[in-house]
């Protein structure tokens, strides 16, 4: 595509605001639908159960995702009064903080880390009426 051409224009504008617009009363009328959904399905098939609704020409099906994680202070601790060290992780990754304050106090030049810094961009649209 060849954005040398490209013009933007006050209905090109309007249309994006409109439709962000749109889309956030969408989201939230569907958010509120699936709070509705949920509090169903709860009363009728259990909290975290599956389920399935029909009325009329419409299916709702509930799916349920079980996560599990172990509390890392918690798990830590029982391990190594556990004596079960290899089941620890060691991660070391620089500290941003520091590695920064100690290049503007002057104790590590910018040219020790070169090829260590990666930079991202990430890219964010905004239009508002005035």
């Amino acid at each position: 595509m060849n954005t040398d051409n490209l013009l933007l224009t006050e209905d090109m504008l309007a249309r994006y605001y409109d439709l962000n617009k749109l889309k956030k009363e969408i989201e939230s009328e569907m958010s509120q639908l699936k709070a509705s959904f949920h509090t169903h399905m709860d009363k009728y098939s259990g909290p975290n159960k599956k389920g399935e609704f029909t009325e009329g020409d419409y299916r709702l099906l509930r799916q349920i995702r079980k996560t599990e994680k172990f509390k890392e202070m918690d798990t830590v601790e029982r391990l190594e009064e556990l004596q079960m060290h290899d089941l620890i992780q060691v991660v070391k990754k620089p500290d941003d903080g520091k590695v920064n304050a100690a290049i503007e106090l002057g104790l590590l030049n910018e040219a020790d880390l070169d090829g260590c810094r990666v930079t991202s961009y990430s890219q964010a649209i905004s239009v508002k009426r005035m």
